[in-house]
């Protein structure tokens, strides 16, 4: 049928087989191998399609079936847990031992089994909240069906809809403009272009672009898999363990573990079998109990389980956390940039006074004022307030519209208000409408200081197509709109301050009007602020100046971006908030960027953590998870390391020594559970606020390694003694106890020294695990079940002895380690 609201006349445009744009305009007519015959593209229908056009359209399929993907699937979160190379290395050896030894030499099958389990349980339920806050956070683009607008899900969209846009949308899919009234679009995600593109009928728009000012609407030419950005969006959104510093050092020092164990492992096996040539299933025994405990298993799967809580957490308080690492990442901060708008304030406002200049008449000023909040479809806050105020009454016309921009600070529009007169009015910022030197500035900047924001109107000189049209305006008024503070806002900015994390207020709007609502608010330095367009260019002399000050006024979104390069330059993690389009090129440079549930959907894409229920004071708890984890696995990983360390000296030890292999793997699972296991799951889980600091492996390794090499060669000495102090058949089982007694003791100590500082629970956490150990020493069937039994007092006082001294040499050498090495 034919179209009578087409923007152009029929036929190709030339050239509109090459390139992105012409591929995109011609999509409809393109063909494919599930449906070879696709009738053309309609042109651009203003009233949208009808429920016939629609369903006919996804009976054949033509819907944005891009799958959501806010978490790992189930089956990805069984493999990932199961399906590990220690994991595969332990299945052997658990295989092995239930062949040859008794059933409790093969209980650290069980642990693993135990451990792999809470890992993908926990995981699971980090799924569940994580997909069901991703449909709570879910944006809903405008499309206009049988002649009405309604807002559907993105994967109801269907090839040749027609979908509105405006300030801060996110272009859902690859499309053709067919409206456009200043329609401005930043395509930064897809082309790293930071200068937005002026967009007219005809034009092509890509899928993952964002609107940054103006308005307009355009009709989908691809969907689902075929448009341009469908796969980027749908990594966006994934629930990903993606890069952070925990899990490479991790994974560094397991690579490095690994290349350890299989030497170590082989000479272990080739002793073992050499020494008890007589009894081939204890060789295997002990060769297996001397292989187990090298790998630190459970710490990998310590850190996924804390990660995973952490997540759901902070999904209970509305905190969507789209990479699991930004919780590390945002521990790490100690820089937090703040958007003054929607961060520090509500999003709404109110109009305290109109003061007309120059002899205006107020009942003409505010018809002004009336009319341009009719001319602007998609009012910001400043000029929702104005519309509240001032509804339209007046029968003007609007002729012409320049929409509100970041960069501009100003909007417009021109009127034929009815009795033959024509003019073009601007609405924005005082200083950047106003010559310097003017009069009404003295006026203003009073009225700023008290946190007052004012606006100016002004009659244009000039044509709104005009680049200078703020040339020469004439002041016609002033508005004062009056911010409402966000009531948690000041107890938030004061645990920063006491977690030393530095606050920056960075802002489009006044300096003195931004520094006067941070004062407020009770923000250090709050009195001293800058004017961004007095910062210099230079990239390290703008970061002194940002190290000087905290508040900032007049920023450009441009200059936010150069603002937070220039604090990472210096050494600076940085942490930007924001809830508007103009935060975006920050947000998404920042190192962790934090968008307001509702901000515009470019923020949320860009963001890594999403607060759903738009509180500023959700932060707080953002950053004590972060420390949370980040803190307690750094705690916990020398308890796991220290373990691999003296597993692996004693087997080279053993080795060197042509000794027999002193424990069995029932000995090694029991000190493993009682100093490491249980003890760090509880302390992984507690409270930290310490802020996260970097050199996660030589954090780790600086305590794991001497404290291991201590305990392994105080286990050995032990064991030395002891061969030559007992004779007959039991011998090696008391040599064996005298060696566990004293390897328990030393690695309780240094439990002792990672459980501080101490609370009720700690003290009792690490004194019940000495009376387990007690009660197996004590009782008869655990005796006999873990063979564990003290032979006579002269070599378990020795035994405890030698434990004492390591355990004081440990302590005196983690308080060198502090001295000489600090964090």
């Amino acid at each position: 049928m034919t179209q009578r609201a087409e923007i152009e006349p029929g036929g190709p445009e030339p050239g509109s087989g090459g390139g992105p744009g012409g591929a995109a305009i011609d999509a409809g007519a393109e063909l494919d191998p599930v449906h070879p015959v696709r009738p053309p593209a309609p042109r651009f229908k203003p009233a949208g399609l009808t429920t016939a056009e629609v369903a006919e359209r996804v009976a054949r399929g033509a819907v944005n079936d891009v799958p959501v993907r806010s978490s790992r699937s189930t089956a990805d979160i069984v493999r990932a847990n199961v399906f590990t190379r220690f994991n595969a290395i332990i299945g052997v050896l658990w295989v092995v031992m239930l062949i040859v030894a008794p059933l409790q030499d093969s209980l650290f099958g069980y642990v693993i089994i135990a451990n792999t389990g809470i890992g993908i349980i926990q995981e699971m339920r980090a799924k569940k909240t994580l997909d069901g806050l991703a449909v709570i956070g879910e944006a809903k683009p405008s499309v206009r069906r049988d002649g009405r607008t309604a807002e559907i899900s993105t994967s109801e969209i269907v090839l040749d809809d027609v979908i509105e846009l405006g300030p801060g949308d996110k272009v859902v899919v690859d499309g053709k403009v067919g409206e456009a009234e200043g329609l401005e679009i930043d395509e930064s995600l897809l082309t790293g272009e930071a200068d937005p593109v002026l967009k007219k009928p005809g034009d092509p728009v890509m899928s993952g672009s964002f609107v940054v000012a103006g308005g307009g609407a355009f009709t989908a030419t691809k969907v689902g898999r075929e448009a341009y950005a469908a796969q980027l969006a749908e990594e966006a959104t994934r629930f990903t363990l993606v890069h952070s510093e925990l899990r490479s050092g991790i994974s560094t020092i397991l690579k490095y573990v690994t290349w350890m164990m299989i030497p170590t492992s082989i000479g272990l096996i080739i002793s073992q079998l050499v020494v008890k040539d007589d009894n081939l299933k204890d060789a295997i025994a002990r060769t297996v109990g001397g292989i187990v405990p090298m790998i630190p298993e459970g710490l990998v799967l310590l850190t996924s389980v804390a990660f995973a809580i952490g997540v759901i957490r902070l999904g209970r308080k509305q905190c969507l956390v789209q990479e699991l690492p930004a919780i590390e990442g945002l521990a790490r901060v100690d820089v937090v940039c703040l958007d003054k708008t929607g961060t520090l304030t509500e999003g709404g406002m109110d109009v305290t006074e109109l003061r007309p200049l120059g002899g205006a008449e107020p009942s003409y000023v505010e018809k002004v004022l009336g009319a341009l909040g009719e001319s602007d479809p998609r009012p910001n806050a400043s000029l929702q307030a104005i519309i509240d105020a001032y509804p339209d009454s007046a029968e003007w016309r609007c002729t012409e519209s320049l929409p509100f921009s970041s960069a501009r600070k100003y909007s417009g529009a021109s009127f034929s208000e009815g009795d033959g007169e024509n003019n073009t009015w601007l609405l924005g910022a005082p200083d950047v409408l106003l010559p310097a030197g003017d009069p009404a500035l003295d006026e203003i900047n009073g009225l700023n200081e008290q946190g007052l924001r004012v606006l100016l109107l002004a009659r244009a000189a000039r044509e709104l197509d005009d680049a200078a049209v703020g040339t020469g305006a004439k002041p016609t008024a002033l508005i004062v709109l009056e911010q409402r503070l966000r009531p948690d806002a000041a107890d938030t900015l004061r645990y920063f301050e006491d977690q030393k994390v530095h606050a920056k207020v960075i802002s489009g709007d006044n300096a003195v009007s931004v520094g006067a609502v941070a004062g407020k608010l009770g923000l250090p330095g709050a009195e001293n602020t800058v004017d961004a367009r007095t910062l210099p260019a230079d990239q390290a002399e703008m970061a002194e100046v940002l190290d000087e000050h905290a508040v900032f006024g007049r920023v450009t979104p441009q200059q936010k971006r150069d603002m937070v390069a220039a604090l990472q330059s210096k050494g600076h993690t940085v942490a930007m908030t924001g809830d508007g389009v103009n935060d975006v090129l920050a947000l998404k440079d920042a190192d962790i960027g934090v968008s307001m549930g509702s901000g515009s959907e470019a923020t949320r894409a860009v963001a890594q953590i999403v607060l759903l229920n738009n509180s500023f004071s959700t932060l707080p708890s953002v950053v004590a998870e972060g420390r949370r984890v980040i803190g307690n696995i750094t705690r916990v990983a020398t308890l796991f390391l220290t373990k691999t360390v003296y597993s692996v000296l004693l087997a080279i030890l053993v080795v060197c020594f042509q000794v027999e292999y002193p424990f069995l793997p029932r000995h090694l699972t029991l000190l493993s559970t009682l100093t490491i296991g249980i003890p760090a799951f509880f302390l992984a889980l507690a409270p930290n606020k310490e802020r996260a600091k970097p050199h996660f492996v030589k954090r780790v390794m600086r305590y794991a390694i001497p404290g291991g090499v201590i305990a392994a060669v105080a286990t050995f000495v032990t064991y030395l003694v002891a061969r030559h102090h007992y004779t007959g058949p039991e011998a090696l089982q008391a040599e064996t106890s005298a060696a566990t007694l004293t390897l328990f003791l030393t690695s309780m100590w240094v439990l002792v020294i990672i459980a501080r500082p101490y609370t009720w629970w700690r003290v009792a956490l690490v004194g019940s695990m000495g009376a387990a150990f007690l009660i197996v020493l004590v009782v008869p069937w655990l005796q006999t079940f873990f063979e564990l039994k003290l032979v006579g007092a002269e070599l378990p006082w020795t035994a405890v002895g030698i434990a004492a001294a390591a355990s004081a040499l440990i302590e005196v050498t983690f308080r060198w380690v502090d001295r000489r090495f600090p964090a």
